[in-house]
């Protein structure tokens, strides 16, 4: 519908250039937006305020002459002139009437574009180590990769989601390490259990299997030879959990990357050899450091210590040429908020190696505030110092964790209470949405069993006339606003754009439910209403499809 507008103002000022009305033929950057108020219709332009300079006329002036030159299709009640010079467009409620159809015609589609255009997109996300179990951060994050995946693909960007394993270096020999520590512990054997191992009771888990694989006398293993076993089985054991725990969450990766595979291909010394070539790093102090500082980092960064080791940062450089190297137009990386310094270094490799600033995206998702009633939980648990993503999962379901989640921008805190996502009532917000679709389902099975419809999923509107109420129309413009509700989500990588129209849909259906019933004794107008709920429980499921959310037929 803004597009017919759009073209009914700029065929209008064509024609009052045409006529000597207006001086210029010059078409402004416009906006065609939906007014806050109904009083002043339901679309308004700001045309004569945006061309006003072009057309050295004053707005009001420049606003008339379009009215005057307008020829308004029978859809639009009348157009005015206000304020500064905004004109607005009422339209009847027959003008409404075609998106129902076009909503029930394009079914799980509906809300999906090109917009995108088929642009190669990498989304990675949570790439937890797999030195411990996953932690509310985390699913807070893997919530957010997942929704920005889905609402990219949706809105026509070619989406791969990967998970990058950090499956080598000195967090993997320290995972070792605390396991054998715990099993020489649990061997008899007395031992100093240093700081900066890991000391969750899940360590003391793993030294159990490794001990009762490996049998007693792995107690008296060569120390380097045991503390390598230790780490390949924990490691393994770890990421075989975050797997299946990710996959309780809703979230499938199409590429698990292994850290260990740049080093065992030689990628990434073949990636520093061909940096040095370019001049793009130099030696000093023994060490070896990338020239990030040319290009917008504050200072240049080690890539390998004068001990020969290489960096994380080495390997993310690496990491990320190969996947330019794969195919992408561009790569998004989701880390969490302490991760905010890392962010200039990694770019300024980015556009070392030949591509746009742009290409490279990082979205940081701010702090998880856990709390059970109001008040905060205490962050520990049999897994550790911390809450685990699967406690959340087991305790109020994956559908409200990740739309509880999703709530708020990610750029913000997030206050997550338990009892709350528990609740069946409007004060949990994923059973409020949930509802709105298990109620229409209730609904159309009804007329089902009445004989009012043949089909409770049925591809065009009935009787489409009768919806002529207020809050009909209203639902019909909320779901008419669907597709560009998805396309700012996907333009600006934010899923929380998605929950925020959902709730919108959700209290205008609810408000529409409390003040009409929809099956009624007239069947022409029980026919439209069907129709135009049948259309609200399609936009709820494809809303909640795009974050990763259940649409239950029951409740």
């Amino acid at each position: 519908m803004k597009n017919t507008i759009k073209d009914l103002v700029q065929a209008a000022a064509k024609k009052a250039f045409d006529t000597g009305t207006l001086p210029s033929d010059q078409m402004p950057d416009m906006e065609i937006e939906a007014p806050k108020h109904d009083s002043q219709g339901d679309f308004s332009t700001n045309f004569a305020m945006v061309s006003a300079g072009i057309q050295k006329m004053a707005p009001q002036k420049i606003a008339h002459a379009l009215v005057a030159a307008m020829d308004a299709p029978a859809c639009i009640d009348k157009v005015e002139v206000a304020g500064p010079g905004f004109i607005n467009f009422f339209l009847q409620p027959s003008a409404w009437h075609p998106l129902v159809d076009e909503i029930l015609a394009a079914d799980t589609r509906y809300g999906a574009s090109d917009f995108g255009k088929g642009a190669a997109v990498q989304v990675e996300f949570v790439s937890a180590n797999p030195t411990g179990p996953l932690h509310v951060g985390h699913g807070r994050g893997a919530a957010v990769g997942d929704a920005v995946g889905n609402i990219l693909a949706f809105a026509g960007f070619k989406v791969s989601k990967e998970y990058y394993i950090n499956d080598s270096g000195r967090q993997i020999k320290t995972l070792g390490t605390s396991v054998w520590l715990r099993l020489l512990e649990m061997s008899g054997k007395r031992i100093a259990f240093p700081d900066d191992c890991y000391k969750g009771d899940y360590i003391k888990d793993l030294a159990h299997q490794v001990l009762e694989n490996q049998g007693p006398d792995f107690a008296d293993q060569d120390e380097d030879t045991a503390i390598a076993v230790c780490a390949r089985y924990a490691a393994e054991k770890i990421l075989a959990d975050i797997r299946n725990d990710l996959a309780a969450f809703g979230v499938v990766f199409d590429k698990w990357f292994s850290e260990q595979s740049l080093y065992d291909s030689g990628r990434l010394a073949q990636t520093l050899a061909d940096l040095k070539t370019k001049d793009l790093v130099y030696e000093k102090d023994g060490a070896l450091w990338f020239r990030t500082s040319d290009f917008g980092d504050e200072k240049d960064r080690v890539v390998k210590r004068s001990n020969g080791m290489t960096t994380y940062f080495a390997s993310d450089i690496a990491y990320h040429q190969e996947k330019f190297e794969r195919g992408f137009h561009r790569v998004i990386d989701v880390w969490g908020a302490d991760h905010h310094g890392y962010i200039n270094r990694l770019a300024a490799s980015v556009v070392a190696l030949g591509k746009n600033r742009d290409q490279f995206q990082v979205i940081l998702v701010q702090l998880v505030n856990l709390l059970r009633g109001g008040e905060p939980v205490q962050m520990s648990t049999r897994a550790g110092e911390f809450v685990t993503l699967k406690d959340i999962v087991d305790e109020v379901g994956k559908d409200a964790a990740r739309f509880m989640f999703l709530s708020r921008s990610y750029d913000s805190g997030l206050d997550f209470d338990l009892e709350v996502a528990k609740q069946k009532s409007q004060d949990n917000p994923v059973y409020y949405v949930q509802y709105v679709h298990a109620r229409i389902a209730g609904i159309l099975s009804k007329a089902l069993d009445q004989h009012l419809v043949n089909d409770k999923d049925f591809t065009r509107g009935r009787h489409l006339s009768h919806l002529v109420e207020q809050e009909e129309i209203n639902l019909i413009k909320i779901l008419a606003g669907f597709p560009e509700q998805v396309e700012k989500s996907a333009a600006t990588c934010h899923p929380h754009v998605i929950f925020t129209y959902l709730m919108s849909l959700a209290s205008a259906f609810h408000g529409y439910y409390n003040r009409h019933k929809v099956i009624v004794s007239d069947p022409d107008l029980s026919g439209a209403r069907l129709s135009l709920v049948l259309a609200v429980k399609k936009v709820i499921r494809n809303g909640l499809a795009l974050l990763g959310v259940s649409a239950p037929e029951r409740m």
